[in-house]
């Protein structure tokens, strides 16, 4: 691990100028980067503590406006936050299972995103819930759907001295319910041999699907947006039929790789199940009923 210099931004505009610096790196949470660090699977020059900015701090809620909640919230905050357990408990369901108590006392959401690992918890549940994510840089703000962040393994759209600010959420919608699903070898503090997230919304007569977002992990070199599945979901009733359709759609678009926690063949398969499960649980959350712990 080679040597590096620190700096802790008070503000969103000293982390920018900071940032702006060759080598530098912002720093949140630190449960992915001074592992790589460590590890000589990342380089920096420079590491921003944006932990004390109160602008990556900050969790809002307004019925008629959605959800917002800094980059630099705490996995912990976001699982336990009453609203978005309410009103987003995809979300909640993702950031539930980053890690261990500890880990989750530390790490963000927002790192999750940045960090870009293809199985990333977080990112599905963003996709699907139509996450926008709020960057600021050199050039100013500018507006990112979460589906179109990540650009490959550890790598996203942020340009030098660009710092992932916030997330923002639309309203939830009613008769709306989403859910985040993975498989993992053991109960905790593993990685996803994949994931799944899906949000379906009723219309308001009658269990037709109005509005559909499916996204996986661990399948893709990036988290992955269905659009197909989607397609699949939308007009038809809810109920296995719909939701066969959507996971075989899963499946033909899913593009994994064989390594030590499973092989292409076991996550291809995965996808389907996860996916056809997280729909069955969307539908009975739009229906307003509780999932078992």
């Amino acid at each position: 691990m080679h040597g590096y210099d620190y700096r802790a931004a008070q503000t969103v505009d000293d982390a920018v100028t900071l940032l702006a610096a060759p080598g530098a790196r912002p720093l949140a949470g630190g449960t992915d980067l001074i592992v790589q660090l460590r590890r000589a699977e990342r380089d920096a020059a420079l590491l921003v503590d944006v932990k004390r900015i109160p602008e990556l701090l900050d969790i809002s809620f307004d019925p008629s406006d959605g959800l917002s909640f800094g980059a630099a919230v705490a996995c912990t905050d976001i699982a336990e936050h009453p609203q978005i357990a309410d009103g987003y408990p995809a979300l909640a369901d993702a950031a539930r299972l980053i890690g261990g108590t500890a880990i989750r006392n530390r790490a963000t959401v927002g790192g999750n995103l940045c960090n870009a690992a293809p199985s990333a918890d977080a990112i599905p549940a963003l996709v699907v819930l139509d996450a926008r994510c709020i960057v600021r840089g050199p050039s100013g703000t500018r507006s990112i759907r979460a589906a179109e962040f990540c650009t490959g393994p550890g790598t996203t759209v942020l340009q030098p001295g660009e710092l992932l600010v916030s997330l923002r959420l639309p309203p939830p919608g009613t008769r709306t319910g989403a859910r985040y699903l993975r498989f993992i070898p053991r109960g905790e503090m593993d990685i996803a041999v994949a994931g799944a997230a899906c949000m379906i919304r009723l219309e308001e007569q009658g269990d037709t699907i109005a509005e559909a977002r499916v996204a996986l992990a661990s399948v893709a070199p990036t988290p992955l947006e269905i659009p197909d599945a989607a397609a699949a979901l939308i007009g038809r009733p809810a109920g296995e039929d719909a939701f066969e359709q959507a996971a075989g759609a899963a499946r033909e678009s899913a593009r994994p790789i064989t390594d030590q926690r499973g092989t292409a063949a076991l996550r291809t398969h995965l996808a389907g199940v996860l996916v056809r499960r997280a729909l069955g649980d969307a539908l009975r959350r739009a229906r307003g009923e509780q999932l078992d712990a």
